[in-house]
């Protein structure tokens, strides 16, 4: 999970703890974009309030005027996949990270989708993937829908991968997990066969822990 913004964790990694809550609030006042206050993150997420400290000041280094628009999102996920494509991926990701529809992530954004994929439930993480594969975002993932998705990563992670990839790879991928999802037979998965399924078979789980790799 990491690598969702890899360059804010590197930098908040460097921060030490020598400033007190009125010197966090100020200091949260300096951009150009506000978020909430850090009682309110705290009691939103599974983050202390120095951890908040921590992501936020990493953040504000990366992104100063306090919101990351799709093209700067797509440049810092960019770095981490050198060898691929990885714009198609990163900007469904994107759409995933940007709960209000807003063209932009804010650190509420950001902090609240890191809590959930870092350190929420299984069915809180599998409901956050179900949304990100919903890309028309209708309630339903369609077999176009979840095949856009995977071809992105596998345009992600590049010529350079082991095995080698077969062309037809990510039409099988998605083949196989509607075979096991689509419980109706209807042509889309609903939220609730999505659920099921991933917690009743071990392959389907093991396969989105790709996902665990490039989010």
């Amino acid at each position: 999970m990491g690598l969702v913004m890899g360059t804010f964790s590197m930098q908040s990694k460097q921060v030490t703890y020598h400033k007190d809550k009125a010197d966090d609030d100020l200091e949260m006042t300096m951009v150009c974009h506000r978020p909430e206050g850090l009682d309110q993150l705290e009691a939103q997420t599974n983050f202390s309030k120095r951890e908040l400290q921590v992501l936020y000041r990493g953040f504000k280094n990366e992104c100063p005027s306090g919101v990351v628009n799709e093209d700067t999102f797509k440049q810092i996920y960019s770095q981490f996949f050198p060898h691929g494509d990885a714009s198609t991926y990163a900007h469904y990701l994107f759409n995933a990270f940007d709960a209000g529809h807003t063209g932009s992530i804010k650190f509420e954004d950001f902090v609240t989708a890191l809590s959930i994929l870092l350190r929420g439930s299984v069915t809180e993480k599998l409901q956050w993937t179900f949304n990100l594969y919903d890309i028309n975002r209708d309630g339903y993932i369609n077999k176009e829908e979840m095949t856009d998705i995977v071809r992105a990563i596998y345009d992600m992670m590049g010529k350079y991968t082991y095995p080698a990839l077969k062309t037809d790879a990510p039409k099988q991928h998605v083949d196989a997990f509607f075979q096991k999802m689509d419980k109706n037979r209807d042509g889309v998965v609903t939220l609730d066969e999505f659920i099921l399924s991933c917690q009743e078979d071990e392959n389907i789980m093991r396969s989105l822990q790709l996902f665990e790799n490039v989010i």
